[in-house]
Order: structure tokens, then sequence, then C-alpha cells
């Protein structure tokens, strides 16, 4: 089986595409296929670069049981060529991973977070930045990226057959 290389980004990457990696990483490990799987997360926005998620974030996924430990990166253009999946959080981040394509192929890797939304389709067709929300915004997060994840991975596992 082929290694799928598969990229989170949002905003800063203290947050949700930190979190969208634990969670991916766990399910792929409780598969046992983390040998067929690179999993990484990174930001559109340089000015986290080095720091651990937030720590509200890290607290509510750690009574998840996610341990999330990933540093903070921006997306760089090497990254395009690198992963098979770049997966956007919200339009936002959409836009701006379009703009820093270099090619059609490259732009085609890019997909949403939210086409993999299932259980809460109906109010979210993306997943909201908890950063200025309070404990509530990080449960919606988690809850999202969890439902998310889950679909984005029985998808690439299909696909592999």
């Amino acid at each position: 089986m082929k290694t799928t290389k598969i990229l989170f980004v949002c905003l800063g990457n203290i947050c949700r595409s930190p979190a969208a990696q634990g969670v991916m990483q766990r399910l792929v490990d409780e598969q046992g296929l983390s040998s067929h799987f690179e999993i990484d997360s990174a930001g559109t926005y340089s000015g986290h670069r080095g720091q651990l998620p937030d720590p509200r974030m890290r607290r509510h996924a750690n009574r998840r049981g996610y341990d999330l430990t990933h540093r903070a990166r921006p997306v760089t253009s090497d990254d395009f060529d690198h992963f098979d999946i770049i997966v956007a959080m919200d339009e936002g981040n959409r836009r701006t991973l379009s703009s820093m394509c270099a090619t059609v192929e490259q732009e085609s890797k890019i997909v949403m977070m939210g086409n993999y939304i299932v259980k809460l389709r109906a109010h979210y067709d993306y997943v909201p930045d908890p950063y200025y929300e309070g404990a509530e915004g990080f449960e919606l997060a988690l809850d999202l990226l969890e439902d998310a994840c889950g679909n984005l991975l029985n998808e690439i596992l299909q696909n592999k057959q």
C-alpha cells in the first residue's frame, strides 16, 4: 500500500489543524495503518511558528485522549509537491492555499474539511476557528474534526482498494 501524505491547514496552526492531525493520527494508529500514512499540519499565517497548540485546544483534546505536541509551522511551497491531500479548515484557508499553488495539479490536492462533515452537516460546512470562543468552540471543533477525519480516512481506504 502506497503511503498517503495528508496536510491539515488552518490559519495559525495552533487550534484546528494540529487537532485534526492528532485525531487522524489516532484513527490511523488504531487501525494499524501508521506505516501507510504521513500526517502533518501547518498554517497559512506564520506568526505562531514554533509554538505548541493553543493551551485551551490541548486541554480539550487531552480530555478526549489526544496529545497535541505539534509545533506550529507555516505552509511552504514544497508542501504542495510533497503532500497528496491538503485539507483546508475553512474557505479563507482554501483561498490562501489556492493563491500559493504554482500548478493546477497542486491546486487539485486541496480539499475542504467540511466536505467530510456528516453528523452536523446541516449546520456546518467548515470547521469554525475556536480561538476567540469559549470552551464550547473547542468542543465543537473537536466534534467536527472527529467526524470529518473518520469520513476522510474511510474515503482514502476505499480508494486504495
